[in-house]
């Protein structure tokens, strides 16, 4: 199976549902290769983005599980780069 390189941007207003999303963050630790995190106070914000190296079924799974946690939203930008599955896993190839 081929994996793809992709971007999660992350945009989290109800700070009651980042327990929920750093857990499943964690579900899906072994595909993700950096995250960043920003809290924007002034707005009452976090950003967070994920670069991610997984087959698209993944990606789109934690993608719509993340978007249907309360006071979430997300959008995920896909690169065309695509890697054998055993090549994959967060690491260099």
């Amino acid at each position: 199976m081929e994996t793809r390189i992709a971007v999660m941007g992350i945009i989290v207003e109800d700070t009651d549902s980042v327990e929920a999303l750093n857990a499943l963050l964690h579900d899906y630790g072994k595909y993700i290769i950096g995250r960043m995190g920003i809290p924007y106070r002034e707005r009452g914000v976090s950003i967070v983005s994920i670069a991610i190296d997984a087959p698209q079924d993944v990606i789109s799974s934690l993608a719509g599980k993340v978007g249907g946690l309360s006071g979430i939203s997300v959008k995920t930008a896909y690169s065309n780069v695509k890697t054998a599955a055993e090549n994959s896993g967060g690491g260099a190839v």
